[in-house]
């Protein structure tokens, strides 16, 4: 009846303040003052109890990383373990975030959020059997794929051998086989990409003491492709600092030789391959590192390293 209304007064004390995200669950840090981490590396429950607004905090970054996968068994050349699959985001970071590019933050609303943390690829016993694959890890829609196994002995394609980072191949393989290609990575596929695929067994060994295995892919590269006597190294991870401190996680398994040369494994948790009969390594628990290819033997390829979720966000 008067022709107008009023909206708001313009008073400051009026005006909307901020709000922020409040949550429990995994253990709980502090850094860089304003920002709470929870790391989860077991399953749990993220609880979000207040979402916040847009001036405070109304989304949180993420590091999902899966389990790598194992290293292959082989009696000579296992490929390397395939690293976990690598996912994260990286807007509220105190410093810029790695290579590959990152995710974007997550909205949160008022619930609780299942973790699941996989479980690192399990090693198999004798020359005979691949590594098993990784478990996914997961938080509120993004899930990481397992790391893809190394190929086994006389195993000429592994289809098992994808993942989130694709297992190396086998430099041991029957008469008449083809050279041994590593797994994909990033399978199945999701933008930004989760990984890199395994290194290829590309040189057929002129005698069996020659025998060596590709290395496991990585989050940040694949895994190199061996040729006669050396395995090659597992792919590099990533660097992150989610957590307050630069930390590598998802590097892919060293492939085995039976040579005295095995690949190492790369940065973020990547076991090391056997070399003639000395051992291996498995991938870091809590990296999503992938498991060292196996040597002469037959030996056993190494387990991969257990994955981890880490969720961050302004709480003042």
């Amino acid at each position: 009846t008067k022709g107008w209304i009023v909206t708001e007064s313009g008073l400051q004390s009026e005006a909307p303040g901020p709000e922020y995200i409040a949550a429990t669950g995994g253990t709980v840090t502090t850094v860089c003052t304003n920002f709470k981490v929870h790391t989860f590396t077991g399953p749990g429950t993220f609880c979000v109890s207040a979402v916040g607004n847009a001036i405070g905090s109304n989304t949180v970054d993420y590091l999902v990383v899966a389990g790598g996968g194992a290293g292959g068994s082989a009696n000579g050349g296992g490929g390397g373990g395939g690293a976990g699959g690598l996912r994260y985001s990286a807007s509220t970071y105190c410093s810029p975030a790695p290579a590959p590019s990152a995710g974007t933050a997550l909205p949160v609303s008022v619930q609780g959020y299942p973790i699941a943390v996989g479980a690192g690829g399990a090693t198999n016993a004798g020359s005979g059997p691949a590594g098993n694959p990784g478990n996914p890890s997961t938080f509120s829609t993004i899930t990481s794929t397992g790391g893809g196994p190394g190929a086994r002995f006389r195993e000429a394609s592994d289809p098992q051998a994808a993942g989130g980072s694709g297992g190396g191949g086998t430099g041991r393989r029957g008469p008449g086989c083809s050279p041994n290609p590593g797994g994909d990575g990033n399978s199945p596929p999701v933008s930004p990409p989760q990984g890199n695929p395994g290194g290829a067994a590309n040189t057929p060994a002129p005698t069996s003491s020659n025998d060596a295995g590709g290395g496991g892919g990585g989050a940040t590269a694949a895994g190199g492709d061996s040729g006669y006597n050396t395995g090659q190294p597992g792919g590099a991870g990533a660097t992150t600092s989610i957590n307050g401190t630069p930390t590598a996680y998802a590097g892919g398994g060293g492939g085995g030789s039976q040579a005295s040369t095995a690949g190492c494994g790369g940065a973020g948790g990547g076991g090391n391959g056997y070399a003639g009969c000395s051992g291996g390594a498995a991938g870091t628990d809590n990296t999503g590192g992938g498991g060292g290819g196996a040597g002469t033997g037959p030996t056993s390829g190494q387990a991969g390293g257990s994955g981890i979720v880490i969720i961050r966000y302004k709480y003042q």
